[in-house]
């Protein structure tokens, strides 16, 4: 399988934070996340309620032996938006697909 880059997102910003968010996690993974085997293949974006959410899913990643980048955007206070994270999907499959801006 085709490794695969998971960015979590907080579905209480506008879709236009979530896709400027989004894009910043993916970034931020690249620069300063682990050695990736991620070729721009499978990029998936899925749905968490708040920041709340996003660190546990962060912690829950985290116990699971995956390391996550964040990103927390400095117009927000420095609050976590969004978390990137290379795995197989199998302790994410509980989270919703990102809802596009029409729907």
């Amino acid at each position: 399988m085709s490794p695969r880059l998971y960015v979590l997102i907080r579905a209480d910003l506008t879709p236009e934070q979530q896709a400027v968010q989004a894009g910043h996690a993916v970034a931020e993974f690249i620069l300063r996340g682990p050695a990736t085997h991620w070729n721009n293949d499978y990029l998936i974006y899925l749905h968490v309620k708040n920041e709340d959410q996003l660190y546990y899913w962060g912690d829950r990643l985290e116990r699971k032996g995956h390391v996550w980048i964040g990103f927390r955007e400095p117009d927000m206070d420095n609050e976590l938006t969004t978390i990137a994270v290379e795995c197989n999907g199998r302790t994410l499959r509980k989270l919703e697909p990102m809802r596009t801006c029409g729907r």
